[in-house]
């Protein structure tokens, strides 16, 4: 088996195990051990498929014209997807910061999907392919965004909770998105469809908003509420304690 089809076997099967870990995370209790364990699964098969996805891509847009607009997208959305994932990671282990955040790790993928969207779009322009130039301002905005939160400090006291639900959402999305592009063609759909491949983003980020809404009124609410004030121990109650 050559070095390519190794890597698309296990970018097949990084994949399978990436989407059916998907979405127990997305219903699951945040911050219980079943979320963080399923989550875990997930973005350890993001990385995978986004390495081996980069390979596979980076190979057959060597191969000639014919090959390089589907190529160059799925090395664009293997970008998008483990930046993202990396990303949602990335912000738990940082929530505590209350300066920039300049780590070369973080700062390179953000970089990268946004140089890469550049690229994307201008290289769709010019050969006129609309899938390419109308989904190349979701990977631009993702890291121009990503690069805007890392440079500048917090702006919000749950600012981590917030990056880390969008993060991982817009992973999702850049899943959804390669897998309806690859099956394509089984579901009837011929050639590279704009309208149809931009299905997940146009339902997944009015999605994401609404979530981000819900949970910022719970946690405003939260910080309304009083915390209940601690009963005075009683005089006979304190003098029995010292007395013991």
């Amino acid at each position: 088996m050559s070095f390519y089809y190794l890597a698309r076997a296990i970018h097949i099967m990084a994949g399978v195990v990436g989407f059916t870990s998907l979405w127990l995370p997305l219903v699951a209790r945040k911050g219980s051990s079943l979320h963080r364990r399923v989550g875990w699964v997930y973005v350890v098969a993001m990385g995978v498929v986004a390495i081996t996805g980069l390979i596979i891509s980076s190979w057959r847009f060597l191969q000639g014209p014919e090959h390089q607009a589907h190529a160059l997208f799925f090395m664009f959305l293997s970008v998008m997807s483990g930046s993202s994932a990396s990303m949602g990671v990335r912000v738990l282990r940082t929530k505590s910061r209350t300066t920039a955040h300049r780590h070369p790790f973080d700062l390179g993928l953000s970089a990268l999907t946004l140089g890469l969207g550049l690229f994307t779009g201008a290289w769709g322009l010019v050969n006129d392919v609309p899938l390419l130039w109308g989904f190349a301002p979701v990977g631009i905005l993702q890291g121009a965004a990503s690069l805007r939160y890392w440079l500048r400090p917090p702006q919000e006291r749950m600012h981590w909770w917030f990056q880390h639900m969008g993060a991982m959402v817009g992973s999702g999305i850049a899943t959804l998105t390669a897998v309806l592009v690859v099956n394509a063609r089984h579901l009837g759909i011929e050639g590279m469809q704009l309208a149809v491949f931009l299905g997940p983003t146009l339902v997944g980020v009015p999605g994401l908003k609404l979530w981000e809404r819900y949970y910022q009124g719970k946690f405003a609410a939260k910080a309304r509420s009083p915390r209940p004030e601690r009963a005075p121990a009683s005089a006979d109650g304190a003098h029995s304690r010292v007395a013991s």
